[in-house]
């Protein structure tokens, strides 16, 4: 409620929207149904260690060393998204565990983002640079610490909650300052995670997005519980893609008069193959649309596979639906 200036509508539409994505993402199961992929468990940084002096659990994330080119090339965007939400769900579950341990209620989580090596006198430039498109309570929440680090980390941490290397107490057992146990240190990623390198997927079907423009494939679904699945690759550079949802097909509509139910953003499948899937909890046409709208000089081939999964999962998958696949153009940015 506070995150939207005490605006009813705005904190309405703000909680519909986070349920909706909690559902479609299988929050509420990640922690036990759904493991990070190894690159991601052993190369990207981070971890929870000890408690701020409210009793509040302390997030690290050790940004420097991190390997984002090797990251982006062995792991995919929603590997990545989830990996985040799954940190998230832990530490509300340690919010949750600590409030019954203190008898009172916890629900804020310090995160320290230790970007040494990222050089620094080029970070307090940066942040200035987009601070201004944060609202003041997001400004509010953000200290960007200087030479008295140590001293204001200690501020809000007892020493003895707060890891050595960061001028605290707390070791591991072994006596590493940087709680190793605790907080994922990384290094470069080794070129025997890359995907693109060592997995080849045989897709059923090629397109080709023109630059400035746009196109949707329809898959009409008529029995809820449908599972509505897609495996897709670019060539040369990313592409935007969606998932809308309207009521008849072979009518085309901008994205802005669908339904959207996947939420259409970039994905680097050039360098990644993407894949997903989406509950069809209402019949009607869903919309598979791959963006290309932003592109001033490049068309995109886009190569991918779509299956549809009845919901008794006793049949065979039904390729686009059990009916045909209509591919539509949608030329320019008028969305």
């Amino acid at each position: 409620f506070s995150a939207r200036n005490f605006n009813v509508q705005k904190s309405e539409s703000m909680l519909r929207k986070h349920l909706e994505f909690r559902k479609h993402m299988k929050v509420d199961t990640i922690i036990t149904d759904w493991r990070p992929p190894e690159v991601i468990e052993k190369y990207l940084s981070g971890g929870m260690c000890g408690y701020d002096r409210e009793g509040s659990p302390v997030w690290y994330d050790v940004i420097g060393p991190v390997d984002p080119k090797g990251l982006f090339l062995s792991a995919s965007k929603q590997d990545f998204i989830k990996s985040k939400i799954r940190d998230c769900e832990m530490l509300q579950k340690e919010c949750n565990l600590q409030s019954q341990r203190l008898g009172s209620n916890v629900e804020s989580i310090t995160m320290i983002y230790d970007v040494e090596g990222l050089a620094p006198k080029l970070f307090p430039v940066a942040y200035n640079l987009i601070k201004h498109f944060l609202s003041e309570i997001t400004r509010q929440k953000i200290y960007v610490l200087g030479a008295n680090w140590q001293e204001v980390l200690l501020k809000y941490i007892d020493p003895e909650e707060l890891p050595a290397i960061y001028g605290g107490k707390l070791t591991d057992p072994d006596g590493d300052p940087r709680c190793r146990t605790k907080i994922n240190h990384v290094s470069p990623v080794p070129s025997s995670y890359y995907v693109r390198d060592h997995v080849k997927v045989d897709y059923e079907q090629c397109i080709t997005v023109s630059r400035g423009s746009s196109q949707q494939l329809d898959y009409e679904i008529l029995i809820p519980g449908c599972v509505l699945r897609w495996q897709f690759a670019s060539e040369g550079a990313d592409i935007g893609f969606g998932v809308f949802l309207k009521a008849k097909k072979g009518e085309w509509k901008k994205a802005a008069q669908m339904q959207e139910v996947v939420l259409s953003q970039r994905y680097n499948s050039h360098l990644v193959p993407e894949d997903g899937s989406l509950t069809c909890e209402l019949p009607g046409v869903y919309v598979l649309r791959f963006d290309n709208t932003y592109s001033i000089f490049q068309a995109k081939r886009i190569s991918f596979s779509v299956e549809v999964l009845l919901p008794d999962q006793l049949q065979s998958p039904q390729n686009n639906g059990g009916s045909s696949n209509h591919v539509q153009t949608e030329e320019n940015s008028q969305l």
